[in-house]
């Protein structure tokens, strides 16, 4: 059997999380959790990273930070996972889903710019596969009309537009360590600050709505009640797992990528299929790798019957019920359905085999009659 993915494990986590557990710290923003905040400022060279359970966590401080209302409306694409649109659909916004460009299955900037009306209050774009959305094209797009830019970078940790990292681009943006990413810690994310102004509100807003962490820092007597907010800290026990992972960021990349262009390589060749494009001046993190046929069913099935495990991805938010409910899609379904429909994710994950990868090449030409 050859999986669709491992969780990426280095060897030394179990260490780090018997430290934190002596430690005597197993809340949020402890030693571990400040050496990943660091880490990630460090590497990003942003305004403020904070750590928060999931990337769904991050984007629902994203929808608070915004402000986001019932009069509002949120521009993202329906290719997407569906803690994009919910962040926003749970404080009342209108949900206004647009097409994707079929080369990257990233959101499309001229529908975007079609989409755009007096009510709008912020685009969403999500980094698909690791690969950068048309950023230039979609800041000038929300520097024209006044935007807010919240990057769902889930995938991509690393990856790089015209030399800057995703994830400093826009004003807000999040990132993921669930089990199915590069870099992990079970469940856990992170919410990236590039606007200065908001950095002390998201710090409330991580801490329940209390101003705790000026306590902590001993700019207050006690803290108070100052906003909205929740519990969106990462436990000392993930953040210590996912320490080690930072540590090693640059190995992990580097086997997945090794990985992602032996398929690269061994496929382009194939008529019958479409690969991932990476737009010049981008760079990407192995994150996944995915082909195109129209013989998708068939080839999953082929797949499986061999024990490797192919899987299909994203069944577009604006089919579903929930959003239709909360949203709709503006301008026309030119490529989100069909390319949807067309795409398999083949098996990718740390420390795969070559011969592993190999073997999956083999029997997609053997599919194909190669």
């Amino acid at each position: 059997m050859i999986p669709f993915n491992i969780p990426c494990y280095i060897g030394e986590e179990e260490a780090a999380m018997h430290k934190a557990i002596m430690n005597q710290k197993l809340s949020g923003n402890g030693p571990f959790d400040q050496k990943c905040t660091t880490w990630l400022e460090d590497y990003l060279s942003c305004e403020r990273a904070i750590l928060t359970p999931s990337c769904t966590a991050a984007l629902e401080m994203t929808a608070l930070l915004i402000e986001t209302g019932a009069e509002d409306e949120i521009i993202m694409p329906s290719y997407t996972f569906v803690s994009t649109a919910n962040a926003f659909a749970l404080r009342g916004a209108a949900i206004r889903f647009v097409d994707v460009e079929p080369e990257t299955m990233n959101i499309s900037p001229a529908a975007i710019e079609a989409a755009v009306t007096a009510k709008t209050k912020a685009i969403v774009v999500v980094h698909y596969a690791g690969v950068s959305c048309d950023m230039n094209t979609i800041m000038d797009i929300a520097e024209r009309h006044n935007l807010w830019v919240i990057e769902d970078a889930a995938q991509a940790l690393t990856s790089t537009y015209h030399e800057r990292k995703l994830g400093t681009i826009g004003h807000f943006s999040t990132f993921s360590f669930h089990d199915t990413k590069n870099v992990i810690c079970g469940e856990g994310g992170a919410l990236i600050v590039n606007h200065r102004s908001a950095i002390e509100r998201a710090e409330i807003l991580q801490e329940k709505g209390t101003n705790r962490q000026q306590f902590v820092k001993g700019m207050v007597d006690k803290y108070t009640w100052r906003d909205i907010g929740s519990s969106y800290l990462l436990s000392e026990l993930n953040a210590a797992y996912l320490s080690v992972q930072l540590e090693h960021a640059g190995q992990i990349m580097a086997d997945r990528r090794r990985t992602w262009q032996r398929y690269y390589e061994e496929l382009q060749d194939i008529e019958a299929i479409s690969i991932p494009y990476i737009p010049d001046n981008c760079t990407h993190n192995g994150h996944l790798f995915y082909i195109k046929t129209d013989h998708c069913t068939e080839l999953m099935n082929y797949l499986r019957e061999q024990n490797i495990m192919a899987v299909s991805h994203y069944v577009p938010l604006h089919s579903s019920e929930a959003g239709q409910t909360f949203g709709q899609f503006v301008g026309s379904d030119v490529y989100t359905t069909t390319e949807s429909k067309r795409l398999i994710r083949l098996p990718l994950y740390f420390g795969m085999k070559e011969e592993d990868v190999d073997h999956v090449i083999s029997h997609i030409k053997r599919f194909f009659k190669l």
